[in-house]
């Protein structure tokens, strides 16, 4: 599994692999049913302690993105088609709502960003 952690930026590594997780169950890379590393073996992979992963994977079976039966270890869960329009709706707030800050923090008024995003609406 290709996780990568950075010890820079602040960031909780908990949060980093939960995150990494979750974005390769939503774009495919990780298919229902498949299992996950053992915890030890993805702390062992990644030169971390095993709470820390053991964190990330309560993180995201709470989140619903993965189940876990005792004794057989850890899979990815079939996924809530409106559950992962909603997380992916999250990502696009996210991203828009950074456009916001850098077009204000460039003096850019609204309909300006508005038409940008028309534009790139229109090329795909």
């Amino acid at each position: 599994m290709d996780i990568i952690i950075s010890n820079s930026g602040g960031r909780p590594i908990y949060e980093q692999i939960t995150s990494q997780i979750k974005g390769m169950i939503m774009n495919r890379t990780l298919k229902p049913g498949e299992p996950l590393p053992s915890m030890r073996l993805l702390a062992k992979e990644l030169r971390i302690s095993v709470i820390t992963t053991k964190r990330a994977y309560e993180d995201l079976e709470r989140d619903g993105f993965i189940t876990t039966i005792v004794g057989k270890g850890s899979f990815v869960r079939e996924a809530d088609q409106e559950f992962v329009r909603e997380e992916r709706l999250k990502a696009v707030e996210g991203h828009l709502q950074a456009a916001v800050d850098a077009a204000r923090q460039c003096g850019m008024e609204e309909q300006e960003v508005v038409d940008i995003l028309r534009l790139l609406f229109e090329e795909m």
